[in-house]
């Protein structure tokens, strides 16, 4: 007999929540999945974000923006608005680089003085599939014990601050902490994950928008304590300055490590990056008490990023064969 997800929650950042969203949007559209939740991270420092979260002491929205914009609708109504929300000024003066839907978003979140109600508000007059939360209630900086930086002792650990520059990090990143280590969950994103039939995680920059929502408190305890099935997506690629080195295993080794009681029922790789370590790749999913899905999910352009089609027809057969 078929499982049918009830609701599913993506937890995640940047372009690939935004993948895994307009991939799961599909299934909502296919009957497969009739409730979705992004929880997005809100560490950002940089750009536009990092500019208006500076101004304004204000979580970034940038994360938070181009989640709502990949639960837009494949209407006239839901590209156009997908396509202002992500509309970046250009020429020379202040506004140089902000983006529209970070600035609707502060806006809304100062006439409101709700963070949750005024990103609700933005996705009814976006028509957004889904619903759009922070996993934080306060903005979060993200640290990062990193060697290899300390010329005269590659071993030694160097502390590294925010989230763009761990990101971009010449050395090798051992774990990654949060500041404050304690935030305030947001308690509707405690409750999607405790509600949840299927929760994804991944794909997207691993010590940056995946890991960190394995270290707000609240949020490892749901998602330590939730029925929800766990499906982890893992990324294409390694990728510079965070995951130097890394293969797919590697991936799981250090969410593993980082939260130890999270428990995995299916990951999913892509045929092309697992390659001829397809054997060690189950052994190491199994291991973890968990199935292992291979399926072609890459974008056809050679990118390292998930193509939304590719990756809804995945999640459909986990969830059919779950």
């Amino acid at each position: 007999m078929t499982h049918r997800a009830q609701s599913a929650v993506a937890l995640g950042g940047g372009h690939g929540l935004h993948a895994s969203l307009q991939a799961l949007r599909r299934l909502v559209d296919e009957l497969v999945v009739d409730d979705l939740t992004a929880i997005v991270t809100v560490a950002d420092n940089g750009g536009s974000s990092g500019r208006l979260r500076g101004e304004f002491g204000v979580l970034p929205p940038g994360d938070l923006r181009m989640a709502l914009a990949a639960l837009c609708g494949d209407d006239d109504w839901g590209a156009t608005w997908a396509e202002v929300l992500q509309h970046r000024f250009a020429g020379d003066g202040e506004m140089r680089g902000h983006v529209i839907g970070n600035l609707l978003i502060v806006g809304l979140w100062e006439r409101l003085g709700d963070h949750v109600k005024a990103l609700d508000w933005v996705g009814k007059l976006l028509g957004a599939t889904g619903r759009v939360l922070p996993m934080a209630l306060t903005p979060l900086d993200i640290t990062a014990q990193v060697r290899g930086l300390d010329r005269s002792d590659p071993d030694a650990l160097t502390t590294v601050r925010g989230q763009v520059e761990v990101a971009t990090t010449e050395g090798v990143i051992d774990s990654v902490q949060l500041d404050p280590a304690d935030p305030v969950a947001c308690p509707e994103a405690v409750a999607a994950i405790r509600d949840a039939d299927w929760v994804v995680i991944g794909p997207g920059s691993w010590f940056t928008s995946v890991i960190p929502h394995l270290l707000v408190p609240e949020l490892r305890r749901a998602l330590a304590e939730t029925d929800a099935r766990v499906i982890i997506v893992l990324n294409l690629d390694e990728q510079a300055g965070e995951t130097g080195g890394f293969g797919p295993d590697d991936h799981l080794a250090v969410l593993s490590e980082h939260a130890p009681d999270l428990k995995v029922h299916a990951v999913l790789a892509d045929r092309a990056r697992v390659g001829e370590g397809l054997a060690d790749l189950e052994h190491v999913v199994h291991a973890h008490g968990a199935r292992l899905f291979v399926d072609d999910v890459a974008a056809d352009d050679g990118s390292p990023r998930h193509d939304p089609a590719k990756l809804a027809a995945a999640y459909a057969r986990i969830v059919e064969h779950s």
